[in-house]
């Protein structure tokens, strides 16, 4: 069942608007479908959060306006300022709002899991890139809570970038040039990166190739300083069947690690240009580093097989070096991928401490 009938469907029913025979079918599927009747349960208090959310908000700018009344009747000074009832409101509205945002996160997971299962009865292969699109569902609306919860404050906060997907992408020259997947950018209007302190960085792309699915993005924020030795190398030669890999990537707001091995010497079909590895991913890593353990980042993680376990699918890193002929040839642009390996012969804790200063988190809108 597609996702979108399905939360459709379940919505309708909520409120009321299926006719009997519809309903009737409905709840018989929720009986005989486990996943369906979880999604539709947790969609419903999902919905039924929202709603609370929208009347906190209501009474919130209730109490504005009586506020405003008080101050005009003389009742109320202007320097009286509840500022702490306001930032009380706040603080238990974004503790509903952030536990919607997790319901809505296991919504998205057991949803899949659904459509996966029917995925497999119908021996079809769904190749799913790894970008979270979700951002813009709760980001949107916490940003705007925010911007004005500061606006009745007397410190001004910086505007917030308002992203609706997330991905990774990793430095390739320490000036801020830094790789990630084409179909990460490729409909993106404005895009940041982030680093792991939380510092953001305007970045445009460069080359993009939806051939190869890699893009290169410069950092052109003039904040941004630059790195002068990047840990890791780029090999030419490819890696060996079972070879042992790790990445890192932003499938949350945190970098996350995960490891696994290289199983299979080409991507989906056989595609040469990518390696299969077994590993666990999810949204939000496309774009990350795959690392053997010597330090060498051997590809870029760009996919994955939805109805298969740990089936994941990275592009060779070799790609690289054909991405930046193409772009010293075409913008006259020289980039410089790092020469020396300072993470061999380093235990796996100390090469992530490393290496966790130059992942970086790409959003867009």
């Amino acid at each position: 069942m597609d996702e979108n009938l399905l939360l459709d469907a379940i919505e309708r029913y909520r409120n009321g608007q299926m006719d009997d025979a519809e309903r009737l079918f409905f709840e018989e599927l929720r009986k005989n479908n486990p996943g369906i009747d979880q999604v539709a349960s947790e969609h419903s208090f999902f919905l039924d959060e929202l709603e609370n959310m929208s009347e906190q908000k209501s009474f919130r700018q209730n109490l504005k306006q009586v506020q405003n009344k008080l101050r005009k009747e003389g009742i109320l000074s202007e320097d009286d300022q509840p500022k702490s009832k306001v930032v009380y409101l706040w603080n238990r509205y974004r503790r509903t709002i952030t536990v919607a945002a997790a319901i809505a996160g296991l919504i998205s997971f057991s949803t899949a899991t659904v459509i996966s299962k029917y995925s497999e009865n119908k021996k079809v292969a769904v190749i799913t890139p790894l970008v979270d699109n979700k951002l813009n569902q709760f980001e949107h609306k916490l940003n705007q809570i925010e911007h004005k919860l500061n606006d009745a404050t007397a410190i001004p906060a910086k505007p917030k970038f308002e992203a609706n997907f997330r991905a990774t992408g990793f430095l390739v020259d320490g000036s801020g040039y830094i790789i990630t997947n084409a179909h990460v950018v490729q409909n993106a209007k404005n895009i940041i990166v982030e680093n792991k302190k939380g510092d953001q960085f305007s970045a445009q792309p460069i080359y993009s190739n939806t051939t190869t699915d890699l893009a290169i993005l410069k950092i052109t924020d003039t904040s941004f300083k630059k790195i002068s030795a990047l840990p890791y190398t780029f090999p030419k030669t490819t890696a060996e069947l079972a070879e042992p890999i790790f990445t890192l990537g932003y499938p949350r707001e945190e970098v996350v690690y995960g490891e696994g091995y290289l199983s299979a010497k080409s991507g989906y079909y056989g595609d040469t240009a990518s390696y299969q590895i077994s590993i666990s991913v999810n949204p939000g890593n496309s774009g990350g580093p795959v690392i053997d353990k010597d330090g060498e980042v051997i590809g870029i993680i760009s996919s994955k097989e939805t109805n298969a376990d740990g089936v994941v699918f990275a592009i060779k890193s070799k790609n690289i070096y054909t991405a930046l002929k193409e772009i010293r040839k075409d913008k006259d642009i020289t980039i410089k991928l790092p020469t020396v390996n300072s993470l061999k012969d380093l235990d796996r804790v100390k090469q992530i401490k490393k290496l966790e200063d130059f992942v970086f988190k790409v959003k867009g809108n």
